[in-house]
């Protein structure tokens, strides 16, 4: 099976934690650095192979990313399938709630939207397999360990994916600039998917079409919209905060 580089603290901590079996090497800077003394230790115990490398060296492994001096080769976590993800709501013993991205392509904004769906406590990101960015060594990266612990879903129709949440019991809830409801009259306290657009073009005619409900995002200022990570943030804390008030 194929290796794949996962590199800064967060992320390697992370699936050195969750998936030590997984880890296949291990790349650390030459200097001594006190912030990998737990990665030393812990190498040693699981007996993972562990290398030195210059911070040039781990620039060029990483393509120039905030590596903070550590990089990992790791057999790949393959993303959950729907229906493991069908399962795993139904067999839930808490209200379920899910993130749905509908073709999100900047690997920052999913790792940023990955980190907050795990901070809150969803049950999982869905996101589509075509035009939009699945679990890549930046994506890792910017959820600071997130994608090790809140499953991605990708599937190849998010329009049927929608019609199965919603058999299920769940209310979908889009965004959109032109709706009229504002975010924080919905009700968000159910079994609950919240769906927001790609960046630019927000959701597709289809998506749309599945959704329950769809409110705005109110901006007050200037600006015509907001980063899709930043949506997705101010929509996962109202929900969390609804629903525990309840």
């Amino acid at each position: 099976m194929s290796e794949e580089t996962i590199y800064g603290l967060h992320a390697v901590r992370s699936v050195m934690t969750q998936r030590p079996q997984a880890v296949k090497r291990l790349w650390l800077i030459k200097r001594q650095d006190e912030r990998l003394a737990d990665l030393w230790e812990q190498a040693r115990t699981h007996r993972w192979v562990i290398e030195t490398r210059t911070a040039q060296e781990l620039d060029a492994v990483t393509q120039h990313g905030v590596h903070q001096g550590v990089v990992a080769q790791v057999t790949p976590q393959g993303p959950m399938a729907e229906e493991d993800l069908l399962m795993r709501l139904g067999e839930a013993n808490h209200v379920p709630w899910v993130l749905v991205l509908d073709g999100v392509q900047d690997p920052h904004n999913l790792g940023a939207c990955l980190r907050t769906a795990d901070a809150v406590g969803a049950d999982a990101v869905v996101v589509p397999k075509d035009r939009a960015t699945g679990l890549t060594p930046v994506v890792r990266k910017v959820a600071a360990g997130a994608a090790e612990t809140i499953p991605l879903v990708q599937v190849t129709n998010l329009a049927r994916t929608l019609r199965a949440l919603k058999e299920q019991g769940l209310w979908i809830v889009g965004t959109d600039g032109e709706a009229k409801t504002p975010h924080y009259q919905a009700p968000l306290t159910g079994p609950l998917a919240i769906v927001l657009g790609a960046e630019g073009t927000g959701m597709r005619r289809l998506t749309r079409e599945h959704c329950d409900v769809v409110v705005q995002l109110p901006l007050r200022g200037t600006v015509q919209s907001l980063n899709v990570s930043v949506a997705a943030g101010v929509m996962l804390y109202e929900a969390l905060r609804q629903r525990e008030q309840v």
